[in-house]
């Protein structure tokens, strides 16, 4: 009995050029998942693209890179190499990553200083120009890195080479697990030369650096790398005969010329019957691959729709740690180490006790299934979003609120006749839709007191708040524009202070310092949302202030807060919410992960291993080509229906794909159960024979040939 060695043996017994191909690896997965996790707010919130076209262009790219490795299969197999086409394309995909890093920094066109760059489409095209590259670079190198590692062993070093593979894929785990926990810190941070802003240059450039060093470590171990040449791809002979067999088919579409049992039989007068044999049961798999698009359509959403979901949502966690939008992805690598051992060990074994014949492709119809219900949950958490967003005022619309902030209760009537509301002290009202055209007037009463108020120039779609104090015998007050037009974005908060017991006061926080006049508001300021409060000085004179500390903001909300007044240098303040903040947690996305997850273990893991059962060892190129082109077309699904979609609610959107997936898993179930499974090597086996009984005919008919010539 063979006795099996330890893992530190195998690694031991590795090819020193390994660990530089494994390092390689691991920077370059951290360079691309980390860049890819804040893709999509980049989008939104530096290039100010809307929600449908950050989708779309996210998607064209992630499609992309899912399109370029079967050119890199092509180069590397035919033309370059595998080492020279990884070092060609790492210098594409490094230079791609430093021009998307400098793409984003605002400081580039920003020369008036506001913040936010002059010239926008400079900042587009140089992320495009870095977007593209990287797609060159990332896809044309994923096929090639893999089987570069397996040729560095020699033909005995099974055992060696299995472990390599599983510490390969541990490096690209442990890569974008990283990645999608720090790189959304880093965007999350502010830098800039003149403004401070998302540090988006920090969140790019570290993703870059780690592409470089992964080129250095790459090019280091060159002297010790086993480099294989070039022999031709598979891919090309595979393409060759099929266009050959249509060709001739074409040809000879005439009724004298007889039927083939199969119309890639048309090819036999160039090809041998062994390629067009392999050919054919890589047709019968590529023809399942159909309806997969569909999934990858759904599952690659995790990185735009489920992100820009979560910045609706509120990130607090206990304690003072808060979950970013982007980091929810982190979700899916995490839950994938979990279900995986627990699938494998438990479900199927459980499921094969019972008696349930549970194939292949009877497991990817369930993953199908698993997916569209992922997109049901995250349906149902959109809808309680949704119930968390204002109603702003439309078209020929206005919204007023009355804000009293007397110690006496008052009345007001809005005229002519339209709507009668009591505001009792200190206290405000929710905001009042009127038709603009309607509005007239409002009256005020408080004891004595008699106010009217003129609301005739006010605008269609906006917001005003009127403020009033009655004070027994007088009654300031005041009409405010309310200029916030959306809820705010980033998880972000809008606080303005209105001034409610002095003539003037100068107000701050986080030192930001305003004036403001009596009854008056000052301009709204964004808050970073989280879980802490913030000191509110009001400064009566140059020698006397008060302060308080605010509660916490959450994420998402605007606030009117009323300074009141003084006693003893605190400041006593009335919180009035002008925005409700998100209150549907980030975690309630973790049962659509979960659901997606595990429809990813029993259709992607699944699926990979049937076609490598049903295929010929040397198509096996070809099948993985056909399974990356599923992805791509995936992500294509996307920007076609976030292009083309007329659909207002979200939720709608997500509800739809669930039910397109749907009818792909029924679909599929139907050629699935119409599929005759076969055994390729049994076949080759058989292929095999027949050269062997063809070579030994005419090694005899040779034989006798020679025999034939000496006589």
């Amino acid at each position: 009995m063979v006795e099996r060695k330890s893992l530190a043996q195998r690694c031991a017994d590795f090819p020193r050029s390994i660990f530089f191909i494994v390092i390689n690896e691991f920077c370059e997965r951290f360079s691309y998942y980390g860049m890819r996790a804040v893709l999509v707010l980049y989008f939104k919130y530096f290039l100010r693209w809307d929600d449908n076209l950050s989708t779309a262009i996210y998607h064209t790219f992630v499609a992309l890179c899912y399109l370029t490795p079967i050119l890199g299969a092509i180069i590397a197999d035919s033309w370059l190499g595998k080492f020279k086409t990884i070092v060609s394309l790492s210098v594409v995909y490094t230079i791609g990553q430093a021009v998307l890093s400098v793409g984003s920094i605002n400081d580039l066109s920003d020369h008036n200083r506001d913040g936010f760059p002059d010239i926008v489409s400079l900042h587009i095209a140089l992320s495009m120009i870095g977007l593209i590259l990287i797609a060159l670079g990332t896809g044309g190198i994923k096929p090639c890195v893999s089987a570069f590692g397996g040729d560095q062993f020699e033909d005995g070093q099974e055992e060696q080479r299995s472990t390599f593979f599983s510490i390969f894929y541990l490096a690209i785990n442990c890569g974008s697990l990283i990645s999608t926990i720090v790189t959304p810190n880093l965007r999350a941070t502010e830098c800039g030369i003149h403004t401070k802003q998302r540090c988006y240059p920090l969140a790019f450039g570290v993703p870059a650096i780690l592409m470089a060093v992964a080129l250095i470590v790459f090019v280091i171990g060159s002297k010790m790398y086993k480099k294989v040449k070039p022999e031709g791809n598979v891919m090309l002979q595979v393409c060759k005969c099929i266009g050959f067999a249509i060709k001739n088919r074409f040809r000879h579409r005439s009724k004298k010329f007889p039927k083939r049992e199969h119309w890639l039989d048309w090819a036999s007068e160039k090809y041998d019957k062994r390629l067009i044999a392999q050919t054919k049961m890589v047709l019968k798999v590529l023809f399942l691959y159909i309806p997969l698009p569909m999934f990858w359509a759904l599952f690659d959403q995790q990185g735009s729709r489920w992100t820009l979901q979560a910045t609706a949502m509120n990130g607090v966690l206990k304690g003072p740690l808060v979950i970013k939008p982007d980091q929810m992805q982190i979700v899916n690598p995490i839950l994938i180490v979990i279900v995986v051992p627990i699938v494998d060990s438990v479900v199927y074994p459980l499921i094969k006790k019972c008696k349930i014949n549970f194939t292949p492709l009877k497991k990817m119809t369930v993953g199908m299934f698993l997916a569209s219900m992922a997109f049901v949950a995250a349906a149902i958490v959109q809808v309680q979003i949704d119930k968390t967003y204002p109603v702003f005022p439309g078209a020929g619309q206005t919204q007023i609120r009355l804000m009293n902030l007397g110690y006496f209760p008052a009345t007001v009537q809005f005229h002519p006749q339209l709507q009668k509301v009591d505001v009792a002290s200190m206290d405000a009202t929710g905001y009042m839709t009127f038709k603009t055209s309607e509005l007239q007037s409002l009256n005020v009463v408080s004891g004595i007191v008699n106010h009217n108020q003129s609301l005739k120039d006010l605008q269609g779609g906006k917001r005003y708040t009127f403020a009033f104090q009655p004070l027994g015998l007088t009654m300031p007050h005041n009409l405010m524009l309310d200029n916030v037009t959306s809820k705010p974005e980033e998880g972000n908060n809008l606080v303005r202070f209105i001034n409610a017991h002095a003539p003037t006061v100068n107000v701050s926080m986080d030192e930001n310092i305003q004036v403001v006049p009596h009854l008056t508001a000052s301009n709204y300021t964004i808050v970073p949302g989280g879980h802490w409060g913030y000191i509110v000085k009001s400064h009566i004179s140059s020698y006397y202030y008060c302060t308080a500390l605010t509660k916490e903001f959450g994420f998402g909300s605007a606030y009117t807060i009323s300074l009141d007044s003084c006693t003893e240098g605190h400041l006593n303040i009335t919180y009035f919410e002008d925005v409700a903040p998100s209150t549907v947690h980030m975690l309630w996305q973790i049962p659509q992960y979960f659901l997606l997850t595990c429809g990813e273990v029993v259709f992607s893991v699944t699926g990979l291993e049937f076609s490598y059962s049903q295929a010929p060892s040397n198509m096996k190129s070809v099948l993985q080509a056909g399974w990356l082109l599923t992805v791509a077309v995936g992500n294509i699904i996307v920007l076609i229906v976030a292009g083309a979609s007329q659909l207002s609610k979200q939720w709608a959107e997500y509800v739809l794909f669930a039910a397109l997936l749907l009818v792909v898993c029924v679909i599929f179930a139907i050629m699935a159960s119409f599929y005759t499974y076969v055994d390729p090597n049994a076949i080759e086996a058989q292929f095999d024979e027949e050269e062997k009984e063809d070579k030994k005919d005419q090694d005899d008919h040779e034989k006798k040939a020679e025999a034939d010539s000496k006589m």
